[in-house]
């Protein structure tokens, strides 16, 4: 019932477009579990149109590593393991390092209101009970990411940022249920940091902070492993 919510149903123009930029925009906020298996007429029926639009979707976002098919044909969100969680961060520090470096230069003062604007909004949805948060928060730190990406004005690099973040959203939700806000980190701690950083011009600072937030997520998730696998040993030698 709560996906029902978060997915928005589409009109009838450009249909197959508008399916897959549904689901893709719901990968990317983290709406799906790592190993969820997602099923056409379900996603169709939450939709309101044909099987058809989906079933395209999902084969495109299959190609770009999002979902991956299954030997019975059905398709799921990749199941999260040591290799891809290490593969993407590292992938995602390296790419996204070097757009903040590019844009550094070019950022306005109209910018930085903004990502202090976007900073502050993500913060008050943190705090806030509303049950959406974890969605809100997520569309908030992309917009402050990408106001910062676009700034770069590479056309070659943006997409291959938006490629990672699609394959990051299933780690994006699981680090959100790990995260405590009591006890880790504020989640835009960092966004402080890099919009200081840029603001002094400083490429290296503006580096170690982004490195610093995509790698807290990550982080999180591998303190999980590891903890369920210190749990496994110690039951094998109970």
């Amino acid at each position: 019932m709560s996906r029902r919510r978060t997915l928005s149903p589409v009109g009838r123009e450009t249909l197959h477009d508008r399916v897959y930029a549904e689901l893709r925009r719901s990968l990317i906020h983290g709406m799906f579990d790592a190993g969820e298996v997602l099923r056409i007429v379900e996603l169709a029926e939450t939709l309101r149109t044909s099987t058809m639009p989906v079933r395209e979707a999902l084969g495109r976002l299959v190609s770009e590593q999002a979902l991956e098919a299954l030997p019975n044909r059905s398709v799921r969100v990749p199941l999260i393991t040591r290799e891809r969680l290490d593969d993407l961060a590292r992938a995602r520090c390296l790419i996204e390092g070097q757009v903040t470096a590019l844009a550094l230069h070019n950022l306005s003062k109209a910018d930085f209101a903004r990502l202090r604007e976007l900073t502050v909004a993500c913060e008050e949805a943190f705090r806030s009970d509303d049950p959406d948060k974890a969605h809100r928060t997520s569309e908030l730190n992309h917009d402050f990411h990408f106001a910062v990406y676009r700034a770069a004005g590479s056309a070659v690099l943006i997409p291959i940022v938006e490629s990672l973040w699609l394959q990051s959203g299933p780690y994006v939700r699981a680090a959100a249920q790990i995260h405590d806000e009591q006890r880790d980190i504020p989640a835009t701690h960092y966004h402080w940091e890099l919009i200081e950083a840029l603001e002094r011009g400083d490429a290296g600072g503006a580096t170690r902070a982004l490195t610093s937030d995509i790698t807290r997520s990550f982080r999180l998730i591998r303190g999980r492993l590891d903890a369920e696998d210190a749990e496994q040993r110690t039951e094998a030698h109970v």
